[in-house]
């Protein structure tokens, strides 16, 4: 007969009452979900969320619609409206199809893209500062997208050749990814801070090795790296738009249909795998999907900083949660990239790259959030 050491079993139930725990609160807590279900497929969604989701896309349509309305050519709504469906005065089909609608429709599937990206690092790592653009995935799409421009990959207006550039980017980001997460990697799991503290020192050499690049090349090769890397969607077109479309429509559905396991890491390792996820093969897939998003966005508009870092937050705010909504985090990276990119292009006397704005918006609120999350203890 074998003994049965006192502390373990006192471990061993303290673990089983804290995964019954919380498979009880989440049992409550989708008593007030609205349900929705298609055949076999369904889900569940809490009306705080749905609304958020909900005023998000208002607002992102609202920026979307006055971006193609506002500018040097001033059109009416009503115009606009009329033009997008094939109606309207034959100037204003002109600026809206050829001019404004593919650098509006970029801006919002960028911001899609980066929101969901920045949702999954801070879910996957439980910290609200574990965007990619922190942890060096955008410094690695940033560094093979400017290897990819230097080396002809791109020339200059919305039809030039272009797809070396988000290949180089795709490459960049995973490189960076797969190296961080190994390094980061210990006892089995990967510990969210020591992930952050590779990340940065990792985006600290990929910018010194994209800076030496740029120091090695002609002045003209030099001049659209460098005026990709503020992030800029000036002179997008269509390619553009095909780029983004594509991307998502392969990243975005294997994301969804881990939603589950999404929130469920959140609540920590040891309950995901109580309550039935295998907790290391999820977070891979998360982050290399994550990682895919972050790439694709960065090779559209390269790298628009501050976006995947704020998003996350301002859903979870909006939609009164204590975890991170995935697909309102993305919503709210639309609405911020659209609405950045309308006062990029009309609140200043000449266009300004919308990296500009969305780091005039971010660096502040990165400030506010540091100062607020050591008032309340969780600081790091």
């Amino acid at each position: 007969m074998t003994a049965t050491n006192p502390a373990t079993a006192a471990t061993t139930h303290t673990a089983s009452a804290r995964i019954a725990d919380s498979a009880k609160a989440l049992t409550r807590k989708g008593r007030g979900k609205l349900r929705f279900a298609a055949g076999p497929i369904g889900f569940a969604v809490r009306p705080r969320v749905l609304g958020a989701g909900v005023l998000l896309l208002a607002l992102t349509g609202t920026a979307f619609v006055a971006s193609l309305a506002m500018g040097d050519y001033e059109l009416s709504w009503a115009d606009v409206v009329k033009s997008l469906f094939g109606t309207g005065p034959s100037d204003a089909e002109l600026v809206v199809h050829e001019l404004r609608l593919p650098r509006a429709l970029v801006a919002v599937l960028v911001g899609f893209a980066l929101g969901l990206a920045g949702a999954v690092f801070q879910a996957v790592t439980r910290n609200p500062l574990a965007g990619p653009d922190i942890v060096g995935i955008t410094g690695g799409a940033s560094a093979g997208a400017v290897v990819a421009i230097l080396a002809g990959g791109v020339g200059t207006g919305a039809s030039a050749t272009y797809g070396p550039v988000p290949l180089g980017a795709l490459l960049g980001a995973l490189v960076t990814g797969a190296l961080v997460y190994l390094l980061a990697f210990r006892g089995g799991t990967v510990s969210g801070y020591g992930f952050i503290l590779v990340g940065v020192a990792a985006n600290g050499m990929l910018v010194a090795f994209t800076r030496w690049a740029l120091a090695r090349v002609d002045i003209d090769a030099a001049t659209r790296a460098t005026a990709w890397l503020t992030g800029s969607l000036e002179n997008r077109g269509y390619t553009q738009v095909w780029w983004m479309v594509i991307g998502l429509a392969v990243l975005v559905p294997p994301l969804v249909t881990l939603v589950r396991p999404y929130g469920l890491l959140q609540l920590g390792d040891e309950i995901a795998t109580g309550l039935g996820v295998r907790t290391g093969a999820v977070r891979t897939v998360l982050l290399v999907l994550g990682t895919c998003l972050a790439a694709l966005a960065t090779a559209c508009a390269g790298p628009v900083v501050f976006v995947a870092l704020a998003a996350p937050q301002i859903a979870r705010g909006i939609a009164g949660t204590a975890e991170v909504p995935l697909l309102t985090s993305g919503f709210a990276g639309a609405a911020m990239v659209a609405g950045s990119d309308l006062a990029a292009r009309t609140a200043f006397p000449e266009t300004v790259p919308v990296g500009i704005v969305t780091g005039l918006v971010g660096a502040p609120y990165l400030l506010w959030f540091l100062s607020r999350t050591n008032k309340v203890g969780r600081g790091g």
